[in-house]
């Protein structure tokens, strides 16, 4: 079924009027059509009532067709206007038509054959026109919404950005002052651990057992809080980028058996086992003794602090020509999966409560991490809950440090596979012998 459209006649001719709408009718167009005879009264139908289409005569008894066309698209009325001309007016036509008409027909031409065509025509241009416009508004609307997400998001990295910048000068004077106070604190501590080992010596004279139990106390406390503050003193350092490698030729057995000896005593106090197996055919490293202790001091730390019962082993062995594994094996509590992921972390540990029953910084992890990656090694867990816990770190026999460097200049080589080999062959057989004749 065709549309019924609605249609407005401006004109003050009666004929002219009657002529559109017989043409309208003869060609079987669905109308409702509305008349008017001049332009004021043009404004006030339109200001209340919606039409498809508008024909007006160009010349109107109050004004003419241009300034009705004006005003409007001054008061926003928007329908499709054609202009019914008469002789001559074409060029008036065409003006009219950069004024806002739709299209312009000659009043000679009326007919049931041109107008409809006209009319389905404007009414056809005017909705595309329309939908043009719409589109353009809601990608106008969309613009200016992503211009203010745009500024909006423009804010939000100017606040994260001052932001960092805050967080970055707190993490350093975090650092400075960690740095500062461990430093400052270790003095008056290695004091007291002093001063508790004279004490204690035959020398300085006889303490009762009451006095020496206390003494005793203080010392083992003093050295305790003196490990802490040294474990604060090396993040800080490491977190600057203070902290240096200082690698030298020597032999990991003796340091691994002298780090497990030191530590035998803390397992024997909870009737853990401490074993040690070493499986090493060349057992000399070029690294960092002092670190490589410590790592393996913190380790055995760890594991005798979480292990309530059973034993704690030691492995150590080659995994290759270049690189070395140590493995410490416990069985105590054990890591839960979702935790692994997080030892090492700074100043994390399993149990985050103020009443945890295990003490700690929460560094000594963290701190194997960073010496590990310093080393050119790393290191994996494997735990279980309840059952236990192995930490394995592999090192290389030649560390990848930058002091690396130094040394390989001091065995005259330029190039690095041949100062390898030279340290295999020369450096390696004279400290063995060296070692050999020690013992003899």
């Amino acid at each position: 079924m065709e549309e019924k459209l609605r249609i407005l006649v401006v004109d003050d001719d009666e004929v002219d009027r009657m002529a559109v709408r017989r043409a309208l009718t003869k060609a079987g167009v669905e109308i409702e059509l509305s008349e008017v005879g001049d332009g004021n009264g043009a404004i006030t139908v339109l200001a209340d009532t919606s039409y498809d289409c508008v024909f007006l005569d160009y010349r109107l008894p109050d004004q003419d067709g241009l300034s009705l066309l004006q005003t409007l698209r001054s008061t926003n009325i928007k329908v499709p206007v054609v202009v019914l001309t008469g002789q001559g007016d074409d060029q008036i036509a065409v003006e009219l038509m950069k004024a806002g008409a739709t299209d312009y027909l000659s009043k000679s031409r009326l007919s049931p054959e041109i107008l409809p065509p006209i009319l389905r025509n404007a009414i056809r241009v005017h909705r595309a026109e329309m939908q043009v416009a719409l589109a353009n508004q809601q990608l106008r609307e969309s613009n200016e919404l992503l211009i203010r997400k745009n500024q909006e998001l423009e804010a939000q990295r100017r606040q994260i950005e001052r932001q960092n910048l805050k967080l970055i000068e707190a993490s350093q004077l975090k650092s400075q002052f960690l740095a500062t106070m461990s430093h400052e604190l270790r003095t008056p501590m290695n004091a007291i651990i002093g001063f508790s080992q004279l004490l204690l010596r035959p020398k300085c004279g006889e303490l009762t057992h009451q006095q020496k139990d206390m003494v005793q106390r203080i010392l083992n406390n003093g050295k305790h809080l003196l490990m802490l503050l040294n474990e604060v003193l090396d993040f800080s350092k490491l977190e600057a980028g203070r902290l240096d490698l200082k690698p030298e030729i020597f032999d990991l057995s003796k340091i691994v058996n002298a780090t497990v000896q030191e530590m035998r005593s803390l397992a024997e106090q909870k009737d853990l086992s401490l074993l040690i197996q070493i499986d090493l055919q060349n057992p000399v490293v070029f690294n960092d003794p002092t670190r490589v202790r410590q790592i393996l001091t913190n380790l055995l730390s760890n594991a005798i602090k979480f292990t309530e019962s059973g034993c704690i082993k030691v492995e150590v062995k080659e995994i290759s020509e270049n690189q070395l594994g140590i493995a410490v094996c416990d069985t105590g509590i054990g890591i839960a999966p979702a935790e692994l992921q997080n030892i090492f972390e700074a100043f994390r540990q399993v149990d985050q409560s103020t009443t945890r029953k295990y003490s700690g910084t929460g560094l000594g992890l963290p701190i194997i991490k960073a010496l590990l990656q310093m080393m050119g090694g790393h290191i994996i867990v494997e735990s279980r809950l309840g059952e236990g816990s192995v930490f394995r770190i592999k090192i290389p026999r030649q560390t990848l440090s930058s002091t690396q460097q130094g040394q390989d200049e001091a065995l005259n080589s330029t190039h690095a596979s041949t100062s390898r080999n030279l340290w295999k062959q020369q450096e390696l057989p004279r400290f063995v012998q060296s070692q050999s004749i020690k013992e003899e």
